[in-house]
């Protein structure tokens, strides 16, 4: 038995659209995933996932029946009922938007599409980019947006590692071009979706996904703060946290750390700053939450250096172990992860950084990091052995009693380890 002619196409098979490939080949659509890394199609194609949202386990018997495939063949699109373009989109070293990777995309896309097929962005972008970039790219072969072909948003709201929230069951929110585009993407969607929000335009879905995380960031940025304030006045930050969430209306509890880490919340609320400026508006909440929390690694390293002085040590020279390097817990996820600042913070000021994370057991060089460095056991001699033990990454698969136990000092920056005498917070 032949397998099925793949229906969907999905570009880009990173933590984005590989679980988009796999929710829609779970639900009977067949899907063939595109993406220009040799290595990785081939990967996917006997079976083995590069992205933990996505065990092997789930891939591999989809690929086995034929209902998903990868491929680096682009030729494959004009057979395609639906092709849906999840491609990172980073700030450039001047920290605005770089649309390289899905205006490229675009670019490739247009000589091979076909009337009736439907095209969706899901990569998080300003306002304005599916209607101004995309629409003029695709229409450069002679069909038209909204009539010859279906042109619609929809923003992934994968939140990585969490499992009460999936891509499937995440409410989907679709802006189409015209309302025949917008019921195009749901008639799409509502193969694999559980609900459907549409929108009466991309640029409204486009927004929702921008506000969305500059809400995170500024309420983030807040507790942040707060927590800075805490310290010098000697309150609990944690306690008064708690407590605040005692109320059953008007407040909704936010965590301080390190710094933000993932791709959205500390890159895409910049998109509408940049898109803003062409209004004339200064987008001055988005911007301060930004300067607040990327000084939050300095600010816990500076509690480190305290800590240790505290316990008679320098930071120069102190043998400092890490825990967890990942941007959020109980993921592999390095993207913009506060831990690469914190780790390159301290091996600037002259320490002995080690660090154990079971997610991610090699760092690269980069990022202020001059050398590879490789995850070590926590053992009960990594931690005696160590000055300070620094929690930047709470994985939930550490056991923070042992850590408080057996570590001459612990300096706390996600509120995971139990308290005691040698236990500092944040």
């Amino acid at each position: 038995m032949s397998a099925p002619s793949p229906r969907i196409g999905v570009i880009g098979l990173g933590y984005v659209g590989l679980p988009l490939a796999v929710v829609f080949a779970e639900a009977g659509v067949p899907v063939v995933g595109l993406d220009v890394v040799d290595d990785k199609v081939a990967a996917i194609n006997r079976g083995i996932s590069h992205i933990e949202d996505v065990p092997s386990e789930r891939l591999a018997p989809l690929v086995e029946s034929g209902m998903l495939r990868a491929s680096t063949d682009l030729d494959e699109l004009p057979a395609l009922e639906a092709i849906v373009i999840c491609l990172p989109t980073p700030l450039d070293e001047h920290r605005e938007p770089d649309l390289g990777a899905v205006l490229g995309a675009a670019r490739d896309i247009a000589p091979r599409l076909q009337k009736g097929q439907l095209v969706v962005l899901e990569s998080t972008t300003y306002p304005g980019t599916t209607r101004e970039e995309l629409a003029p790219l695709l229409e450069g072969f002679g069909l038209t947006a909204g009539e010859d072909f279906h042109l619609a948003f929809s923003p992934e709201r994968v939140d990585p590692g969490r499992e009460d929230w999936t891509t499937r069951s995440t409410p989907k929110v679709v802006g189409g071009l015209t309302p025949a585009c917008t019921a195009k993407a749901l008639e799409v969607y509502g193969l694999a979706f559980d609900t459907l929000v549409p929108v009466s335009t991309p640029e409204v879905a486009e927004m929702t996904k921008i506000l969305e995380n500059v809400f995170r960031s500024v309420n983030i940025a807040l507790v942040n703060e707060t927590a800075i304030l805490c310290d010098r006045m000697g309150v609990d930050v944690w306690e008064v946290i708690d407590a605040a969430a005692t109320k059953p209306f008007g407040y909704m509890p936010f965590r301080p750390g390190p710094g933000l880490g993932g791709h959205c919340i500390p890159i895409d609320p910049f998109y509408l700053t940049w898109k803003a400026r062409e209004y004339d508006f200064h987008t001055e909440f988005i911007e301060l939450a930004g300067k607040i929390n990327s000084q939050m690694p300095y600010f816990c390293v500076s509690k480190l250096a305290r800590a240790l002085n505290e316990h008679e040590k320098a930071l120069k020279g102190a043998k400092v172990l890490v825990i967890g390097v990942a941007y959020k817990a109980d993921v592999n996820d390095m993207r913009e992860s506060p831990a690469l600042k914190v780790i390159s913070l301290l091996l600037e000021r002259g320490a002995d950084v080690s660090y154990h994370d079971p997610h991610v057991p090699q760092l690269e060089p980069g990022h202020g990091i001059d050398r590879a460095m490789t995850s070590v056991d926590l053992t009960d001699e990594a931690l005696a052995g160590s000055d300070a033990v620094v929690v930047v990454t709470a994985h939930s698969g550490v056991d923070w009693q042992r850590v408080a136990d057996r570590s001459p000092l612990v300096v706390d920056f996600r509120n995971a380890v139990p308290r005691g005498e040698n236990v500092w917070t944040l």
